[in-house]
């Protein structure tokens, strides 16, 4: 469906053209709420790269240390270590729990209190971890940096999703990516730098931390909740002048604030709780989105590659340096396609990207594969050509997968949900992204040593199984106000059997 084709007037039941563009209101508001995603890219690159400081090994991993001295050993398996992965990983189980805790207090709160709530403990989980004295006082620090996550992840897609203008949605909330990918430059960054300081360079990689969690707090604290939100709560007057805060002095805000009140009526009608309700057979399109995005996302094997970089480049054959600049390169690579896809998605549509973001990276999964399969083995290390032949395989799957799934994944089920179980919808999605996250940190490294070269081959063969997914089952949804959404999926080829008795909808469309 052509993007902007129609918009939704809750009031008559007609289809109206929402006012209001990009004014610098909600441009600012945008921008500092996805600043959030600081704090998880700056999470991913500084776990890889602090795993890989000899003073970080010394002081918790002594024993992991010595193993890498060892020249005869499976150079798959020089770092699979299950303490040095619960460093990781303990942080993504404790998102999983912040952000189911989350969904369940934000309709209370609001998406701005849960995301000031996120900020702070990511804080506090910086702090701890850079004063870190033993490995238990690490793993404490790791877990509040987990409920910091799931907080923040949990209500800053929704967040940009009520508050960007329709037409350009896909583009506002690819912000929190391109944050995300900020975060993880820059914290490559600070570990190419630390690693020189002895003794306490690690400290200062994890403190800081501290500052993109308050960046986060501080640009929460001066944005408005959203005008779902406060409808939700009852504050009416809050939520007309939240948007036309945010559309613009003198914008007609009338027919979109009219939808707005429309579908909080709606959910008003239906006392179930929103997790009960996304169960029902009428949700079931929504129900089966909030599980395969996340399922998908991590089976495209970006995640470990991204926890891993320094240590997957270490692997075959680069030295610590080079290992730590490669992820630096992979950082810019994530931001390059980031912004790609903000500017594509809106014009083109969000079907466009996962096919070409799905056939790169299935091409380039298969081309690491057979390269380290045929030049990488026990007791060697890769040639360096093969070496950098694979830093650049890399590279492009880091941009196609921030070309596609990277972004989609904060745009599609930030913006699909029903404001009735929308919060239930992004909950859920995010904690199992972030429960998968878990094992596939604690787990991945295991599975490189028992598959070796065939974990790309593994993670090759979904993403043809994605790739058909979401080509056939995932409804286009550029241009498409939130409260139309439903419309959408209506018309849409097999999800038409669930949605189309939910809610009747105008036939009319321009």
């Amino acid at each position: 469906m052509p993007g902007g084709a129609f918009l939704l007037n809750g009031s008559g039941g007609g289809m109206a053209d929402y006012g209001g563009g990009l004014t610098v209101p909600v441009v600012v508001t945008c921008l500092m709420a996805a600043s959030g995603g600081l704090i998880f890219g700056y999470d991913i690159g500084i776990s890889g790269g602090v795993s890989e400081m000899e003073d970080f090994l010394n002081k918790f991993f002594p024993g992991l240390l010595k193993r890498t001295a060892r020249a005869n050993k499976d150079v798959y398996c020089i770092y699979n270590n299950q303490a040095l992965t619960a460093f990781t990983s303990s942080l993504y189980a404790f998102g999983m729990v912040g952000t189911l805790l989350a969904s369940r207090v934000t309709r209370r709160l609001g998406r701005q209190a849960v995301m000031l709530i996120g900020g702070g403990l990511f804080l506090a989980g910086a702090l701890v971890n850079a004063a870190a004295a033993n490995i238990a006082m690490l793993i404490v620090g790791r877990m509040l940096l987990g409920l910091g996550l799931g907080f923040s992840g949990q209500a800053t897609p929704v967040y940009l999703a009520e508050v960007s203008p329709p037409r350009w949605r896909g583009g506002f909330i690819s912000a929190f990516p391109l944050f995300i990918s900020v975060g993880y430059l820059v914290a490559n960054l600070i570990n190419y730098g630390t690693s020189r300081i002895p003794g306490w360079g690690w400290r200062l990689s994890l403190g800081l931390a501290s500052v993109p969690a308050a960046v986060m707090v501080v640009g929460a604290a001066f944005i408005p909740d959203t005008p779902s939100s406060l409808v939700l709560r009852g504050k009416h007057d809050d939520a007309r002048a939240a948007l036309q805060r945010v559309r613009g002095k003198g914008v007609d805000i009338g027919p979109e604030f009219a939808d707005i009140l429309a579908a909080a009526e709606n959910d008003r009608r239906n006392e179930e709780g929103a997790f009960r309700r996304i169960l029902r057979r009428e949700y079931r399109p929504y129900l089966v989105m909030a599980v395969a995005f996340p399922v998908f996302l991590n089976l495209t094997g970006v995640a470990v590659t991204a926890f891993f970089s320094p240590i997957l480049f270490r692997t075959v054959g680069f030295e610590s340096d080079a290992a730590l600049m490669g992820a630096v390169i992979l950082g810019l690579m994530n931001i390059g396609g980031i912004l790609a896809s903000g500017f594509a998605m809106d014009r083109y549509g969000r079907k466009l990207l996962f096919m070409i973001g799905g056939a790169l990276m299935f091409t380039c999964q298969v081309a690491m594969a057979s390269i380290i399969g045929s030049h990488l083995g026990n007791g060697s290390k890769m040639p360096k050509g093969y070496a950098v032949t694979v830093l650049v395989v890399a590279l492009i799957f880091s941009a196609s997968f921030s070309w596609s799934w990277g972004a989609l994944y904060w745009t599609i089920p930030g913006e699909i949900y029903p404001v009735e179980v929308r919060s239930a919808g992004q909950g859920a999605a995010v904690a199992l992204n972030l429960g998968l996250n878990f094992l596939q940190a604690q787990f991945f490294l295991a599975m490189l040593c028992c598959f070796k070269y065939g974990t790309f081959l593994f993670y090759a063969s979904w993403l043809v199984v994605m790739t058909a997914f979401a080509v056939a089952f995932v409804p286009e949804t550029k241009g498409v106000p939130l409260e139309s959404m439903a419309h959408v999926f209506a018309r849409h080829w097999y999800w038409g059997r669930f949605v189309k008795d939910h809610q009747k909808l105008g036939e009319e469309s321009t």
